[in-house]
């Protein structure tokens, strides 16, 4: 058996959303927004979208992709429309509304509106589209962004071929454009294509008058397109008062002037079989002749759309009907009133009957008529049709995993017809016309019944008929034909018994001329040697003795055509001896024996008579057996993988045989057979299908006949989408609900691990399914398995996994007496499983007999969980045993004496002695009053809890963060890069990053040529930091405009920092070299940081990146696990004392049923928990409602939290919360946020997620705020003492501390893993530019003859730890796309100086009045420092690298890149910087004796910047 994984591997190719095909397609796109055009020529496809405008090749690989988004300037018809850059922004949209192939002249034709709903058109080259050959506000085609209408481009053949573009525009009477734009509303247009007429290009105007013509009522136009001379209108006349919708033909002839084309239509109405009205949906020509043009259309009902029919029709236009005198149209010229009707056209043939089909495209193979259907499900469908209109059973081409709707512009491949070009919704694909090549066998081949298809015996495959050249080939027929033969038996007066075989096969010419037959049987000949010489299609054979056996004779015809031959076997038996009451099913035992039939029953057959359909208007006599009635099959919808052991109810079911299904009309039907019949309800297999749509259901009686009607739907495939919960126990038995699609035709759920082990659904619906695990073998070990669904007898990978962890430990229980009931307390060892209080029940045992224990809650811990039951009205007895079940589990707990019990004694007795002790004391000194005794007795009390509290939460302290953070969101390379060099000047960050656009100023080359001169740039860098109005922030924008200046050469780059390193070094005495790069107080300073943020990217993100990213999402969660001032940002779970919220109140947890509104009509979804906090405000409850949304979906809610409101539910009806509103407490002048609290808002209460329509202002939005509102922490008011007298009680920041050693223990293990990632494992090199830069600091320090190691060591610390990491650590908002608070970048400062605590070469002393963010870490960096000392050590005896090695490695590193920055705009800026302190640098250049030629430079540079600065305020003064 294959595994899993390659089961899942072989499954994509059968169902997957990235593989939704059903065969092979030629090629797929996908655009950026739903298709609304889909156009193609010979050598590539064009598509519109909203947005876009694509050029593809013919494999739909992307040539060209043009925004349409861009800038409107001006008003009405004066404004201009300019396309923008795809990242910049735009207040317009172009919308096509016409797109066309001009393939003569080599354009593409686009027209449509802009939002100010005002026409722009575009001719772009079919070679280019980005290339605009021409552009001009002008409306050609409708008004508005509408659909239901259409355009084509005309020919006219003269002395010299003219085109013209004719668009035919949805009309609504008394509906105007709402644009600012003047507009024409009539129905059909004809405008130009070039200069070569007086109006111009796109004009529509005529040598006399507009040629258009109008419509007397409402209009949606289909399609339109051009055979010959003729043009062709297909349009819809809505139904109105005068009658109702018809579909309508208008006939044109294509004219020289533009009035005397619009003057000849002529038209006719297409009339739809059985139906007063109707609608067409698409259309497509089939063939054109000179004797007839046939034309196929899609047509629905006027009442139901989507009972549609493909229907086929004569369209040669009629000149016996008079010109422009249709009731409907009429020119412009002649628009007066008409009387009458149009003529009416029958369709010669309903080829297709289908629910949703939305596109149609034809063509022709021969004889043959070839149509591909696009529906509304997602489906491709090919159906052939032979000179006879008789259809072959179509083929599904493509079906889609999910129900994406067939775009209605279907199109073929110009080059070669084998392909269609199909758009369903955003998804264009190049579908294989035919699935020829998938024919492994030459029968295989025939039955495809594909007219496209032939045997080809030199390649001995299935293949296209060109495609097999000089070669024999074996192919379908020019007519339809269910066998690959046919024969009669006839008798002559005689006695002479003649069979007659005909094949129904097609073959090359040499082929045929050498046709043979060969007829026998098993004993003795069969035929004479009298019968007539074969001519292909047909044979004859003689029988010898003019006889047959009663029990009838087997025979076989082997059948030779060149090389090709095949035999098959036919019954041959006396006619007359076929008796019996005339049935169906007696009927075709006749015709099927080659005998003819006839009202009087079975007969010899009859010279030149046929058979087919005979058997299907014989009618059953009446028997004694009732005719089966069905009235439901269950389930009724199923995917299109079938359905095993469906159940049909009926009456009269006891003679029923099986069950007929019929797919198609013209497909032979499917019969099931039946079993558990009881004659009012029977079982059945329903069958996998390659379609999806509705089919027919009969019961089959052993007569043949068929009787009773039902439909069952085939859908798509089921599809997963999530899994909660996302583990389960080894022992199996655990309730997974499964979430996604279509999952109400899940049969069963399988798991990788044990793919035989079927859990049968316990709930099913379209969007959700729950089962049980199943088990898995005893392990202490994690493993994840695969999760696979059962649909019928296919396996589907789910592509979700669940992991299985070893069973719960449950280790002991206390009981406790409350009044008459039993409080419980289970105890679990900790682990990944999240046990819900659900999935937990116990029973408590004594004297024999259980008494049900209700689980109530759950308090989970670091290494222990307590699950929390009731036993109601318990007996007065010491329960010892308590039963624990859990899926199909049950443990048995006894109780015995916990070892922490005497422990937490002492605990609790010490204070309580304390307070006992005080209160006596003081009660004998003082006598206080009993009221102030109360208040010292719940003083001490307060804090005795607050004590308790931090003493659990640092014992029971889970560091189970983490659940769901997401893809990380790294920031790209140039993004990463502009926070470093830019991390507050937004302008040069936009002026070094945007698009260069035109040539750059002539002092920019020339500059850059400049500043590549060592020389020169370090004599500029001093000459500039000598002056004092050289601040630290321009030393850092110099450097990081060098940095991006040089960022193609950062060998050179390199270099020079080394210089001006050395030349630091030198500056700074010995006294002072251990302040060396400790800040950044000149230029080279921040040249290094900036260098060494570019040599350490690829580090940072491969192993470092993701454990930052865990550690700042780690303490934002932890944060958010406590109270959090809203006012403040201060929280009671914090690493840092300054965020600390010791002033917290008392609060408990709440869980929350969150209802999501969906839809207009007041819908909601199901509800989904939450957990608040009661202390929580109104704000900060509904982020908490809305962040669980994110976790559980994968994606935030539609809508900004400022745009949502929440309600609550109580007593049936909803209130509105809100942070301020009437009800707020108010202290003095300082109001109180109101919290959940406050609306005494209860465990497990419902609240109500809705959209607010007008945002409201927020609280915050005032102003100042700390002085106008609280939240937790109180107001300094002497007001009101002696209401709310809890939130008057004495809080001691020191009690509190705690919360950092709990919140340091949570985050703990994230902290060990950065730490560990920077200096990485004792086997791991150090990133190249480190040891690279390490290296140079122990040259200089040997040339500089530094001795003592200790200034060595600082040097690399403030170069590498502090000068990067430390910088990253604090800003990991310079690596990641997420906004870092206050609060957070107060935790991690903590973090950071633990970090470089661990590089300190002293130990320091803590005592009590120690900062706490170094007592925090006090224990954990002696054990850091042995880690930094190492990894320096790793570094100093790392293999040196050379430095054509580590050049290589940079220019690596600039190729990455070289297109990321704007370095002209860099030396343009670095150009001002510099022009500001030219006589300072010449002099510099002179006292180091650099040569003239450098200074000469520089002043041609000011010069020429001066210059170009003098041109443009003189043309600015000239404007």
């Amino acid at each position: 058996m294959l595994p899993p994984r390659l089961w899942a591997s072989v499954l994509c190719l059968l169902w997957a959303e990235g593989c939704r095909c059903l065969e092979a397609t030629g090629g797929s796109f996908t655009a950026d927004g739903a298709v609304r055009h889909l156009v193609t020529a010979l050598d590539g496809v064009y598509v519109a979208t909203e947005e876009k405008l694509y050029q593809l090749r013919r494999d739909l690989s992307v040539v060209r992709a043009v925004n349409q988004r861009g800038v409107l300037t001006g008003a009405g018809d004066a404004a201009q429309f300019s396309r923008v850059a795809e990242e910049d922004p735009g207040n317009a949209t172009f919308g096509v509304n016409v797109l066309l192939a001009f393939a003569e002249n080599g354009t593409l034709v686009s027209c449509g509106v802009t939002d100010d709903e005002c026409g722009y058109c575009e001719l772009r080259a079919l070679a280019d589209v980005s290339a605009v050959l021409h552009r001009e506000r002008i409306l050609v085609g409708p008004p508005g962004r509408s659909g239901a209408s259409a355009a084509v481009l005309v020919a006219v053949d003269g002395v010299e071929r003219d085109f013209y573009i004719l668009t035919a525009v949805r009309q609504r009477k008394g509906e105007s454009s709402r644009g600012v734009c003047a507009s024409s509303t009539e129905a059909v247009y004809l405008h130009d294509t070039d200069n070569r007429h007086d109006g111009g290009i796109f004009s529509f105007s005529g040598d006399s008058s507009n040629p258009l013509f109008k419509s007397r009522g409402d209009v949606d136009f289909v399609d339109a397109f051009q055979l010959g001379s003729a043009i062709y209108l297909l349009a819809n006349v809505l139904p109105s008062e005068a009658g109702g919708g018809r579909v309508r033909l208008i006939w044109l002839r294509a004219k020289t002037k533009k009035a005397d084309t619009l003057k000849s239509l002529r038209g006719a109405s297409l009339l739809v079989p059985g139906q007063k009205g109707g609608r067409l949906a698409a259309s497509s020509v089939v063939s054109a002749g000179p004797a007839s043009t046939l034309w196929a259309g899609v047509f629905g009902a006027d009442g139901d759309p989507s009972a549609t029919q493909l229907l086929l029709f004569d369209v040669t236009p009629d000149p016996e009907i008079p010109a422009d005198k249709d009731p409907d149209f009429c020119s412009a010229v002649t628009c007066g009133r008409r009387d009458g009707a149009a003529k009416e056209l029958q369709p010669l043939k309903v080829l297709y009957r289908r629910s949703a089909m939305t596109s149609v495209a034809a063509t022709t193979h021969g004889t043959w008529m070839v149509f591909f259907v696009g529906t509304e499900d997602g489906q491709l469908i090919k159906l052939s049709v032979d000179q006879n209109h008789r259809g072959t059973c179509p083929t599904v081409l493509y079906r889609s995993a999910d129900d994406r709707k067939a775009f209605p512009g279907m199109r073929l491949d110009r080059a070669d017809g084998k392909h269609v070009y199909a758009a369903f919704d955003d998804q264009v694909l190049r579908v294989p016309a035919s699935t020829c090549r998938t024919r492994r066998t030459r029968e295989d081949c025939w039955s495809a019944q594909d007219p496209s298809c032939v045997w080809c015996h030199s390649k001995k495959s299935c293949t296209f008929k060109d495609e097999c050249q000089n070669s024999h080939w074996f192919s379908f027929p020019d007519d339809y034909q269910k066998k690959r033969i046919s024969y009669t038996v006839q008798r002559h007066n005689s006695g002479q018994i003649r069979l007659d075989v005909r094949t129904h096969v097609s073959a090359d010419q040499n082929a045929r001329d050498t046709f043979a037959c060969q007829f026998s049987r098993r004993s003795g000949e069969l035929c004479s040697r009298e019968g007539p010489f074969p001519t292909f299609p047909q044979c004859t054979c003689v029988l010898l003795n003019g006889t047959l056996s009663a029990e009838g004779t087997s025979a076989a015809v082997k059948v030779r055509l060149g090389p090709t031959v095949f035999t098959e076997r036919i019954k041959l038996t006396t006619c007359s001896d076929i008796r019996g009451s005339p049935t169906a099913a007696l009927c075709r035992r006749c015709v099927e024996t080659g005998c003819g039939w006839s009202e009087d029953g079975c007969s010899w057959a009859t010279a030149g008579a046929t058979n087919d359909g005979v058997c299907e208007t014989t009618t059953t006599r009446p028997t004694n057996v009732s005719k089966p009635e069905i009235y439901s099959i269950s389930p009724g919808a199923v995917s299109f993988y079938g359905h095993n052991r469906a159940v049909l109810l009926g009456s009269n079911l006891g003679h029923v045989t099986g069950v007929r299904i019929q797919i198609d009309e013209d497909c032979a039907p499917r019969e099931s057979p039946v079993w558990n019949n009881t004659g009012v309800s029977l079982e059945f297999h329903i069958p996998a299908i390659r379609g999806k749509g509705t089919v027919r259901a009969c019961a089959v009686l052993p007569d043949g006949g068929c009787h009773g009607d039902a439909a069952i739907a085939y859908t798509s495939a089921p599809s997963c989408a999530a899994v909660t919960p996302s583990s389960t126990w080894s022992s199996g038995k655990r309730t997974i609900t499964l979430a996604g699609s279509n999952l109400d035709a899940v049969d069963g759920v399988s798991h990788g691990h044990a793919l035989q082990e079927v859990s049968l659904p316990a709930d099913r619906s379209f969007r959700n399914l729950t089962y049980q695990t199943p088990a898995a073998a005893s392990t202490r070990s994690v493993f994840s398995s695969d999760i696979y669904l059962k649909v019928a007898n296919e396996t589907l990978a789910c592509w979700q996994s669940i992991a299985y962890h070893p069973d719960p430990q449950f280790t002991g229980f206390t009981a406790t007496r409350r009044g008459d009931d039993v409080r419980v307390a289970v105890q679990k060892s900790a682990d990944r499983l999240e046990m819900t209080v659900k999935e937990v029940s116990a029973s408590g045992v004594y004297g024999g007999e259980e008494y049900p224990c209700v689980t109530e809650a759950k308090d989970a811990g670091d290494s222990a969980d307590f699950f929390v039951c009731k036993i109601r009205s318990a007996p007065d007895v010491n329960f010892r045993q308590l039963k624990v079940f859990y899926g199909d589990k049950t443990v048995t707990l006894r109780n015995t004496s916990h070892p922490f019990a005497l422990m937490w004694l002492v605990v609790l007795a010490i204070p309580c002695i304390v307070v006992a002790v005080a209160l006596i004391y003081r009660r004998q000194q003082k006598q206080l009053t009993v009221k102030m005794n109360k208040r010292m007795e719940n003083l001490e009390l307060d804090i005795r809890n607050d004590i308790r509290q931090g003493f659990v939460d640092m014992q029971t302290e889970k560091a189970n963060l983490l659940e769901k953070v997401g893809p990380i969101p790294f920031l790209d390379y140039k993004d990463f890069a502009c926070r470093i060099f830019f991390p507050e000047n937004e302008a040069l960050t936009a002026s070094c990053t945007a698009e260069a656009r035109g040539r750059p100023k002539e002092s920019v080359p020339a500059l850059s040529e400049l500043i590549r001169d060592r020389r020169f740039l370090t004599c500029a860098v001093h000459a500039a930091e000598e002056q004092k109005s050289f601040t630290v922030k321009d030393k850092c924008a110099m450097a990081s405009l060098l940095t991006v200046a040089l960022h193609g050469d950062l060998s050179y780059l390199t270099e020079t920092t080394e210089e001006l390193l050395k030349d630091l070094m030198r500056k700074n005495s010995t006294a002072q070299a251990k302040m060396l790069l400790r800040r950044t107080e000149s230029v080279v300073e921040k040249l290094l940081t900036n260098w060494m943020s570019i040599c350490l990217y690829g580090f940072l993100k491969e192993s470092v990146g993701q454990h930052l990213f865990l550690l700042a999402s780690a303490l934002t969660q932890q944060i958010a696990r406590g109270p959090v001032d809203r006012v403040t940002g201060k929280a009671l779970y914090t690493l840092s004392e300054d965020w600390l919220l010791w002033q917290a109140q008392d609060f408990t947890s709440l869980r929350l049923k969150a209802l999501f509104a969906a839809g207009g009509g007041g819908e909601v979804s199901e509800p989904l928990e939450a957990v608040a906090l009661t202390c929580d405000t109104v704000e900060q409850a509904k982020e908490k409602i809305l962040r669980t949304f994110e976790a559980k979906f994968g994606f935030p809610y539609n809508r900004p939290p400022m745009s949502v409101s929440i309600e609550l539910e109580r007593d049936g009806a909803f209130v509105a919360l809100e942070e301020v509103d009437a009800s707020s407490e108010a202290v003095g002048e300082v109001t109180m946020l109101n919290t959940l609290e406050h609306y005494k808002v209860p465990d497990g209460a419902t609240i109500k997620v809705l959209s607010r329509k007008d945002p409201s202002a927020s609280w915050k939005d005032n102003g100042d705020t700390s002085g106008k509102y609280f939240h937790l922490i109180d107001p300094d008011v002497d007001e009101n003492r002696g209401k709310n007298p809890e939130r008057k009680k004495l809080k001691l920041k020191e009690v509190h501390l705690t919360k950092l050693l709990s919140t340091k223990v949570a985050v703990h293990s994230f902290v060990e893993n950065l730490f560990g990632s920077v200096w990485g494992p004792s086997n791991r090199r150090a990133p190249l530019a480190v040891k690279y830069f390490f290296d140079f600091l122990d040259r200089q320090a040997d040339e500089m003859k530094i001795s003592d190691p200790d200034v060595l060591h600082i040097w690399k610390t403030n170069s590498f730890p502090l000068r990067f990491w430390v910088n990253i650590l604090k800003n990991p908002q310079f690596v990641f796309d997420l906004d870092k608070s206050a609060h957070l970048d107060g935790c991690l400062s903590v973090t950071a100086q633990a970090f470089m605590d661990s590089f300190s070469l002293s130990d320091t002393q803590l005592g009590k009045h120690a900062p706490t963010n170094k007592l925090l870490y006090a224990k954990d960096v002696p054990k850091y420092k042995e880690e930094a000392k190492d990894y320096f050590r790793r570094i100093r005896e790392q293999q040196p690298i050379s430095r054509s090695d580590f050049y290589k490695f940079l220019d690596e590193e600039s190729k990455k890149h070289q297109n990321d920055f704007n370095e002209a705009a860099a030396l343009e800026e670095l150009g001002r910087m510099i022009r500001r302190y030219v006589p300072q640098i010449c002099e510099k250049l002179e006292q180091t004796g650099a040569p003239a030629q450098l200074r000469e430079q520089l002043r041609r540079v000011q010069e020429t910047s001066d210059g170009a600065r003098k041109s443009r305020g003189a043309a600015a003064d000239a404007f």
